[in-house]
């Protein structure tokens, strides 16, 4: 019996720390000797494929999904229009899901080449008739209180110019009034790791997925998924199973605020994970068909078991306090102290603004997030709709 809790807890900590901190090692190690054996692997924040000169640049078509965002709609619209990209390859369009208010009338004002006013039927939908009514060859995406880099457009196209590239995404940066100890919301720490195992995924084979504040792929790779499925997660590993990749471009740079708050941002990735369940389990994620084998790895170490880390710490926990209840050896006192020193942080984190502490708190939440979203999804589905993030706007 004891044999099986020790197994029990060592599995469940070693496929943590494999998904958290393993996974990005073992791919940064796979680069290095990659490569020292083939210089012509690309470094991490080289633009996959040629970047086009002007006159070749293909036509593009940004499209922005809009619900209420009248306060923002128009220096949107406006900084699209000042992208460094030919004005006369580049069209917007601006795709306004059920709006109550303003928005549609504000986006026309800042001139917008194409406002479509829908019923709202949620994000993917408004995007899905956008992309039959757009014209560019390159369809790219972008939310309405994302602000683009002027070269970002350029430099998003410029993947492309691979023929094996089906989808590319840009980085976006998170912006907020404080930092350190005076930010409730730890969520940069995260990010910037995020972004540095997604460059590595990307030299190395497809990222597992994107952002829904800068992306692209060719109008004529788009694909139509059940309005519940964010793009963000179906479309990498779809264009994979297609036999296409999907790249990351650091170049193609945008900025939005973050989730002032802890307590929004766990609502924020509690409704996310709302929409990842089922990508993951009716999606198509979890079928091996199609994944070449070291894809397949990417997919299972830093996406499915990082949505499975709430499952993987209650195991670990339980595990370890059965075995000091069997009178196991002292080291199990430790990792048990461990464990209640983490939620203990988390817990007075409330209280006391130390950054040390409010980093616990941000990682206990966001993986409680995953179970969160997975009963959510559960008990009452899943709404297609959406609504902005508390203070990003």
């Amino acid at each position: 019996m004891r044999t099986a809790l020790e197994i029990a807890f060592w599995l469940s900590v070693g496929l943590i720390v494999w998904t958290h901190l393993g996974y990005a090692l073992a791919l940064a190690l796979l680069a290095r000797v990659l490569r020292r054996s083939s210089p012509r692997l690309p470094a991490a924040d080289a633009s996959p494929g040629a970047r086009s000169t002007a006159g070749e640049l293909p036509s593009l078509s940004v499209i922005v999904a809009a619900h209420d965002e009248q306060e923002v709609i128009a220096a949107k619209v406006a900084n699209a229009l000042s992208l460094d990209y030919p004005r006369e390859r580049l069209e917007l369009i601006v795709a306004c899901d059920g709006c109550s208010d303003a928005t549609a009338a504000r986006a026309r004002e800042a001139g917008a080449d194409l406002v479509l006013e829908l019923p709202r039927g949620g994000k993917i939908r408004a995007q899905d008739a956008a992309v039959e009514r757009a014209r560019g060859e390159i369809v790219a995406f972008s939310d309405a209180n994302a602000l683009w880099e002027a070269g970002a457009a350029s430099a998003l196209v410029g993947a492309f110019g691979d023929p094996r590239v089906g989808y590319a995404c840009g980085q976006v940066r998170f912006t907020q009034a404080a930092t350190g100890a005076a930010a409730g919301n730890q969520e940069g720490v995260y990010w910037r790791y995020e972004l540095a195992v997604r460059a590595l995924e990307s030299r190395l084979s497809s990222i597992t997925a994107g952002n829904g504040a800068i992306y692209a792929t060719r109008r004529s790779s788009y694909m139509v998924v059940d309005p519940i499925m964010g793009h963000d997660l179906s479309l990498p590993f779809s264009m994979v199973k297609r036999g296409l990749r999907a790249v990351y471009v650091p170049s193609a740079r945008a900025s939005e605020k973050m989730v002032p708050s802890l307590a929004g941002e766990f609502a924020r990735k509690r409704r996310m994970m709302s929409h990842t369940w089922p990508i993951i389990l009716r999606g198509g994620m979890l079928s091996p068909r199609g994944y070449p084998p070291g894809y397949a790895l990417m997919i299972v170490s830093h996406r499915l078991l990082r949505y499975s880390t709430p499952a993987l710490h209650l195991l670990a926990l339980a595990a370890n306090a059965a075995l000091l209840a069997a009178g196991a050896r002292p080291l199990y006192v430790v990792t048990f102290a461990l464990q209640l020193a983490l939620l203990l942080a988390a817990s007075l984190a409330g209280a006391v603004r130390a950054r040390p502490l409010l980093i616990a708190r941000y990682y206990v939440l966001s993986t409680a997030s995953p179970a969160a979203g997975l009963w959510d999804w559960l008990r009452h589905g899943t709404s297609a709709s959406w609504e902005a993030a508390e203070g990003t706007r």
